[in-house]
């Protein structure tokens, strides 16, 4: 071999050796180890991975096992495997699944304010901020789709291909302001500001019962074990969350007791405030996920009303009673103080219409 093929030959090897090297320490960097406790004993893998990973769905714990990249006591494992109580379990890596691209939609959108640099929109309830990544069936109606045909791709990339321009988000059933940045460095300020709870996010909710008068609730969230689609106050070692509420006015009506109340929220974590007020046993109404009843039904009519029966014995609400009303934040270019506002939209203004019709006192 002469000198130049040894010399090509050392290069090959030093480039392989860099590249497994940097491999290896991309797998170290992205490895998570969990042990499983007594109480897990029972428990499938991909139920007990999906309570324990934050924001992670079963769907995508069970692609991660099938790609083999959790291991269970150092070898790969089933995901209908039950688990002792007492196995170390890696994870390496993350699942692998086509790139997403939202596609612009003509879809009505609320603009509140606009400039260069960023938009404030109205996001109406029922409406999912973005699809999950690699989940194309969903991948249409979204806040996303609105948001590119709105602004023509003018939006920033630091979210991916799937969430561009947004910076946070407001669960589907929920409606109200939202932020969002059209480039990348007033993404990375906005975002800044949000860890860093300068933005002052305060919401409107009708909740069921009287609460005290006002009250902060400061309770660590995670996601429950039992129910993965919901989270709880009841774990140890969760994320901190802190929310400030105070009464705004107490109703009294024929389907019981109701309390308008504003929410102002220090942190934003996934379904804090209705968390919150359920932990509190006053769930926000309309919200059956924690607790709410599906159908409010009138009790103790009078006797003109049992004479004459009516639509008005049952009530019912489709979407949660919490909105986004406030929004306030410092410009990142301007570095003026903006403020934001937006009403409770008409169908939870008719709702609580209805209920003053039928408040006790009332003919």
């Amino acid at each position: 071999m002469d000198a130049l093929s040894a010399s090509a030959n050392d290069t090959q090897n030093a480039t392989r050796d860099y590249r497994l090297m940097a491999s290896e320490q991309r797998a170290t960097a992205s490895l998570r180890t969990f042990r499983a406790t007594p109480e897990d004993a029972g428990r499938r893998l991909d139920q007990y991975l999906t309570t324990t990973l934050e924001n992670v769905s079963r769907a995508r714990v069970q692609e991660l096992i099938a790609q083999e990249k959790v291991r269970v006591n150092g070898t790969r494992a089933r995901s209908s495997l039950k688990l002792r109580g007492d196995e170390a379990i890696e994870i390496v890596g993350e699942a692998e699944r086509p790139p997403l691209k939202a596609a612009p939609e003509d879809i009505p959108l609320d603009v509140v304010y606009e400039d260069e640099f960023l938009a404030v929109v109205n996001k109406p309830a029922g409406m999912i901020v973005h699809s999950g990544a690699g989940d194309q069936e969903r991948n249409r109606g979204t806040l996303v789709n609105a948001l590119l045909f709105r602004f023509q791709h003018q939006l920033s990339g630091l979210g991916g291909e799937a969430r561009p321009g947004i910076v946070h988000r407001l669960d589907k059933d929920t409606s109200g302001l939202m932020v969002v940045a059209k480039t990348d460095e007033v993404h990375r300020k906005l975002a800044a500001q949000f860890v860093s709870r300068q933005v002052k996010k305060k919401y409107i909710a009708l909740v069921s019962g009287w609460p005290p008068e006002k009250g902060t609730i400061a309770a660590e969230i995670s996601r429950d074990r039992l129910r993965p689609t919901r989270m709880t106050t009841r774990r140890s070692g969760g994320r901190a969350a802190v929310s400030h509420y105070r009464t705004v006015r107490k109703l009294e009506t024929r389907y019981g007791k109701f309390a308008l109340i504003e929410v102002v929220i220090e942190t934003g974590r996934t379904h804090q405030i209705r968390v919150h007020l359920s932990s509190l046993h006053h769930p926000v109404v309309g919200d059956t996920l924690y607790g709410a009843p599906r159908v409010l039904r009138a009790n103790a009519p009078s006797a003109r009303r049992q004479a004459e029966p009516g639509p008005d014995q049952e009530l019912s609400l489709g979407r949660n009673f919490l909105h986004a009303a406030e929004l306030e934040f410092v410009h990142p270019a301007t570095h003026e103080r903006k403020k934001f506002e937006r009403a409770i939209p008409d169908e939870l203004q008719n709702f609580v219409k209805r209920l003053e019709l039928n408040e006790r006192g009332r003919s």
